[in-house]
């Protein structure tokens, strides 16, 4: 038999069965542990890295959505290719997703901390630049906040914010 198809490599090579699908390449709870300390550690990465890289995601976000997939695959799933391992693995990272938002809905300062506060950016025609720098968000993104409000300039907004979303939203007020 070809060595590309054996299972796994640098074993002898034995025909592939269905019974394979289910074979689990470590114990069932090293799987469940994986998924906990990669949830875990790519949510605080995310956290840190603030809002906007979740609810403004420009080219460059998505790329870096897609490489960090890619880059914690094999931390999830080692040397395992089997279906069962997959679904303990996608079981468990809904589960831990499910969890978190329990939890985050029932206890306000860990909702905070997770989801974070909205934070002002305009306040009376008042543009502070200074929280827009901190929060990585673009004035230009800003502006277009402002004119999908039907705002001509930063003098016409009663409060901007960036939300918890990532998004920004405009109050124009009475105008």
């Amino acid at each position: 038999m070809d060595d590309l198809f054996c299972i796994p490599p640098g074993r002898p090579c034995r025909e592939k069965t269905v019974t394979d699908l289910f074979e689990l390449g470590m114990p069932w709870f090293e799987f469940v542990l994986r998924a906990t300390a990669v949830y875990v550690v790519v949510l605080l990465l995310t956290r840190l890295s603030g809002k906007r890289s979740i609810g403004q995601s420009a080219p460059f976000d998505m790329l870096v959505i897609v490489l960090l997939g890619t880059a914690v695959q094999n931390s999830l799933i080692g040397e395992d290719t089997s279906l069962l391992g997959g679904l303990i693995l996608a079981a468990t990272l809904l589960g831990l997703n499910w969890l978190v938002g329990f939890v985050t809905a029932r206890n306000r300062r860990l909702h905070r901390w997770v989801e974070c506060a909205p934070v002002v950016l305009v306040r009376n025609g008042k543009v502070f630049w200074e929280q827009l720098r901190r929060c990585n968000v673009a004035p230009e993104d800003l502006d277009v906040a402002m004119r999908k409000a039907g705002c001509d300039g930063h003098h016409q907004i009663e409060l901007a914010m960036l939300e918890t979303s990532g998004e920004i939203s405009v109050d124009a007020g009475d105008r």
